[in-house]
């Protein structure tokens, strides 16, 4: 194994010892089975190519100071996995499967958790695809489930540091009874060109609205949206938005913190009354947001001291590492320890 930098680690790919595979054919799973190939051999027919059957999860496993792996909130991973096959017909990944695979993962190439302390993590990426051949649109018999992990820092490069935005009302991620509620491939193909627009105009993501009225804020690019203010967390309420388990947890970290929470419409106009805004979600677990621009209008709303994370979002976010790592007491039992 190479010597890895793992304090300026990108949040990238890169190529561990071992993934892990399994197989729906004939109406069952089969078992387990260990790769050391970073490729898949997939039928040029396969629904996952042509007709968007496919669906992926991310979750984390962190090293603390006991030097112990940590797992974070699995099961909710699994149950979304579950929801995500339901909404497009494909054959689901029962928990106990889902655990064992990423699991063995995460065993199998352990020496790939990052040191306690250098801010980086493991990244498990379990991905559910159909693999059986059809010409006709219609869901396939076969699937693969396949789990591989790789090292990763932050989401965004400036770590937990404040980042622009900007507001995209040329394109929409989801239709209003789409599948933005599911972790599925084809949301996050429709977000890639408002996502080129930000980066080549400055900003760190793109603020997506709702597709159906352009009033209310929907999803931060790949991540929740929550604005405090009033010693209130608010965040958006709406069927085209992914259900961030990341969100979850922060909301029932800011409840038992005293603060009050909201799951709302957020409209556009309010996003000039927040004290402190940001993104969540796996990835970035909170992304502090300095600004906000309308790339129609060209309003631009700005949050806090601008370089430094607003104190809200500074306590939630080290309470939610803290109990990822280990350094914080876990009383909501979301943390599962990887023998």
């Amino acid at each position: 194994m190479k010597n890895i930098d793992w304090k300026s680690l990108p949040f990238g790919y890169m190529k561990t010892d071992y993934n892990v595979r399994c197989y729906y054919r004939d109406g069952q799973w089969g078992e387990l089975e260990i790769s050391s190939s970073e490729y898949l051999n997939l039928h040029m027919a396969a629904t996952g190519l042509h007709y968007g059957q496919e669906a992926f999860e991310g979750m984390k496993a962190f090293r603390g100071k006991d030097d112990k792996i940590r797992l974070f909130r699995w099961r909710d991973n699994a149950l979304r996995m579950i929801q995500s096959a339901r909404g497009i017909l494909m054959a689901e990944v029962p928990e106990e499967l889902f655990y064992r695979a990423i699991t063995t993962a995460v065993r199998l190439n352990k020496k790939y958790v990052p040191p306690y302390g250098t801010g980086a993590s493991l990244y498990i990426r379990p991905l559910l695809f159909g693999s059986g051949a059809e010409v006709g649109v219609k869901p396939a018999s076969e699937y693969t489930f396949v789990v591989f992990v790789t090292p990763v820092g932050p989401y965004f490069k400036e770590g937990f540091k404040p980042v622009d935005m900007m507001i995209t009302r040329k394109h929409d991620r989801a239709a209003p009874q789409g599948t933005g509620h599911l972790k599925v491939g084809g949301n996050y193909a429709a977000s890639l060109q408002a996502l080129k627009e930000a980066h080549e105009g400055g900003f760190a993501s793109s603020l997506f609205l709702d597709a159906h009225e352009k009033k209310y804020i929907d999803e931060a690019g790949p991540a929740n949206f929550f604005g405090i203010k009033n010693n209130t967390y608010i965040t958006p309420d709406s069927h085209s938005i992914l259900p961030s388990i990341t969100n979850k947890s922060l909301q029932q970290i800011a409840r038992d913190k005293g603060l009050k929470i909201e799951l709302r419409h957020i409209p556009v106009e309010e996003l000039d009354t927040f004290e402190e805004a940001g993104a969540c979600g796996t990835a970035a677990v909170i992304s502090p947001i300095r600004s906000i621009t309308d790339e129609e209008t060209g309003k631009k709303y700005s949050y806090g001291t601008q370089d430094q994370p607003g104190p809200v979002s500074k306590d939630l976010y080290e309470t939610l590492v803290g109990i990822q790592t280990g350094d914080l007491a876990d009383p909501y039992g979301w943390v599962e320890l990887v023998d």
